[in-house]
């Protein structure tokens, strides 16, 4: 059984139950990125996006056609909202108006003492290298402690994605189990502050604040 799906078995009683408030997908300002809800608009970049292999490598994605790549887009564009144990929020990775990446919340416990989501992430590869990766998943893991008051953030990483891996622990995540060729990450609050102050980081960088749907779920 993989993570995911030992991840899903785990909350899955736990489905009714909301975290409140529901939580909308924000649209987040970097210094060089705008993270924002997907939108159709960006279709042939998604396309291009699953057409690498390189990027299909380490998720589950098949090789898809324009119109599956479309389908799946319009699924994207559906998710986002916060508010019960398995909801996803995907946001787009935009630089300079053009689509480089994927960047997602899973939310995987709803009790405010053990809450937590998963993250996961994906850039085209010719758009790595430069540091948009971290500087997009620093923003939405921020938003992840503060808007939807996540205890612990969780990553499931193949074990030969040395790229991500290497991510992650500058992010601050630790290292909690493996399984097959999977390794599941954890990082805390405190973790990711004390990554934060040892990291290089524009001063200048805006930082996203906590945001709401406005609806209780």
């Amino acid at each position: 059984m993989s993570f995911r799906a030992f991840l899903r078995a785990s909350v899955g009683r736990l489905r009714g139950k909301g975290i409140g408030e529901a939580v909308s997908a924000p649209t987040l300002e970097t210094r060089r990125l705008l993270l924002r809800a997907h939108t159709l608009a960006s279709a042939e970049e998604w396309f291009l996006l699953h057409e690498e292999a390189r990027v299909r490598e380490f998720l589950n994605w098949p090789p898809r056609s324009r119109g599956q790549a479309l389908r799946h887009l319009r699924v994207r564009t559906q998710s986002t909202r916060l508010c019960r144990a398995e909801d996803f929020m995907a946001l787009a990775v935009e630089l300079e108006g053009r689509l480089i990446g994927d960047i997602s919340l899973q939310l995987r416990a709803v009790a405010s003492e053990v809450r937590s989501v998963e993250i996961g992430w994906v850039l085209h590869p010719d758009a790595q290298g430069n540091g948009y990766a971290r500087e997009a998943a620093e923003a939405v893991i921020q938003f992840a402690f503060e808007a939807v008051h996540a205890r612990m953030v969780l990553a499931v990483v193949h074990s030969r994605n040395t790229g991500s891996l290497r991510l992650a622990e500058r992010l601050g995540f630790h290292e909690l189990s493996r399984r097959e060729s999977e390794r599941l990450l954890v990082l805390t609050r405190d973790d990711f502050a004390l990554a934060d102050r040892g990291a290089e980081r524009d001063p200048d960088m805006a930082l996203p604040r906590p945001a709401s749907g406005g609806r209780l779920c």
